[in-house]
């Protein structure tokens, strides 16, 4: 399907652009981007954490989708229309065939409280990165026994180079001797497009399959993901008991 915007996008090249995207069908809550958080969608308050970041020069919704393109256009928010994708990341990729930019940053439209900061850290981090560091990955410490153990909460094990050794929806690693430190990788990753190209070439491998963590795509082939600790107390809305907590922890902020 050739790509349509639901608003047209500013010309010419860009520096660092967030890209959000978007599919209807999530196994575990259906409609999710346009489920109501306050008076809003989901997707509206990812958006909006990305326009507060000082490094970007746009944002961008990416879907599949008639109904979540239909609202972007209504919430005057940019969209582009994909093909259907395995992940979130191969979305992105078909992104960067027609909107050009230095950097892409994946920003993922379940985090309504994604820190603008760290998104900032993340396009920082890929300015810098070394040349052979296909992505950088926002992790955070997690220090609540629930979130370790719950498998909708995807946990990395770090190399002393800072670059990701697994992925996994188990808590890892396994606390044989002495209590590990557990963290929490995000939602957010950057990449330039010359690495998005090689994602959508490289074949899913069996750990990508089995945990279905899409990052895990470039380790098993090799590939570097640079880790960046990032501080960040939002919540991820995987189900709509989390978008109950969500609704709570956006009325205390409110």
């Amino acid at each position: 399907m050739a790509a349509t915007t639901a608003r047209p996008t500013a010309a010419g090249p860009r520096r660092h652009i967030a890209v959000i995207p978007c599919r209807w069908g999530a196994s575990r809550f259906p409609g999710k981007p346009l489920a109501r958080l306050g008076d809003r969608p989901l997707l509206w308050h990812v958006h909006q954490r990305c326009l507060e970041a000082k490094r970007l020069d746009g944002a961008i919704v990416a879907t599949d989708d008639a109904r979540i393109e239909a609202a972007c256009r209504d919430l005057g928010i940019d969209c582009i229309r994909t093909g259907e994708h395995l992940t979130g990341t191969d979305r992105v990729a078909e992104v960067a065939e027609h909107l050009r930019a230095d950097g892409y940053i994946n920003v993922q439209g379940d985090e309504p409280f994604i820190s603008p900061t760290a998104i900032d850290d993340i396009s920082e981090a890929l300015e810098y990165a070394p040349a052979d560091t296909f992505a950088v990955n926002a992790y955070t410490e997690l220090d609540d026994i629930g979130a370790v153990l719950d498998h909708n909460v995807v946990k990395v094990v770090v190399t002393a180079r800072s670059e990701a050794l697994m992925f996994s929806r188990q808590p890892i690693p396994y606390p044989r001797g002495e209590r590990p430190k557990y963290l929490r990788q995000l939602g957010l990753y950057g990449f330039t497009d010359h690495a998005l190209q090689r994602f959508r070439q490289l074949q899913q491998g069996p750990l990508e399959r089995a945990e279905g963590v899409e990052m895990l795509r470039f380790v098993e082939h090799g590939h570097a993901v640079r880790m960046i600790p990032v501080r960040d107390d939002g919540v991820a809305v995987d189900t709509p008991e989390d978008l109950a907590r969500a609704e709570s922890l956006l009325g205390r902020r409110g």
